[in-house]
């Protein structure tokens, strides 16, 4: 059973606090996060032949994760503020899946890891492809989003095994 002292982000009265990483020494910190976006074959063909109202979608769906990455301590409460030195952020079409398929990629020189940053940039990837193509479909799907892996820090390596 864990105690109170077993979690870190909660101060002596029980109440939230952000984590000092002060005394960490800054390592090299990378992490990788997946999104799905499922469409219908309509709304695929658009996507595929640019045929979007709104524009080039996976263009604009790749700079949105990027903004989003950048972003993400002034989203999830806890995350500190951490000088990204790189974000790529790829998006490719699945036909057998009828899918967008995103993957984001983070890099810094930190005390904390960059897996929110990952996870944000996909998330909002996704986001904005559901906003460029609400017009034409309404129900699309987000899903799998998750860390697919991560780098450095005192928690060690994480690889996801993915299926196919």
């Amino acid at each position: 059973m864990q105690n109170q002292n077993d979690f870190t982000h909660f101060n002596d009265e029980g109440r939230a606090k952000m984590v000092d990483v002060g005394d960490k020494p800054p390592t090299r910190r990378t992490a990788v996060a997946g999104a799905r976006v499922l469409v219908s074959p309509e709304t695929f063909a658009l996507i595929r032949s640019g045929g979007m109202k709104k524009g080039d979608v996976l263009t604009v769906a790749q700079i949105g994760g990027i903004m989003g990455a950048k972003r993400t301590p002034e989203l999830i409460p806890m995350c500190h503020p951490v000088a990204v030195d790189g974000i790529d952020l790829s998006l490719s079409l699945d036909e057998e899946r009828c899918s967008v398929e995103i993957r984001a990629a983070v890099s810094c020189g930190g005390r904390t890891g960059v897996e929110m940053e990952a996870l944000t940039a996909a998330s909002v990837a996704a986001l904005t492809v559901y906003d460029m193509c609400k017009a034409v479909q309404k129900d699309m799907v987000i899903t799998d989003v998750r860390l697919l892996e991560k780098t450095g820090g005192v928690h060690g390596d994480f690889h996801r095994e993915e299926e196919t």
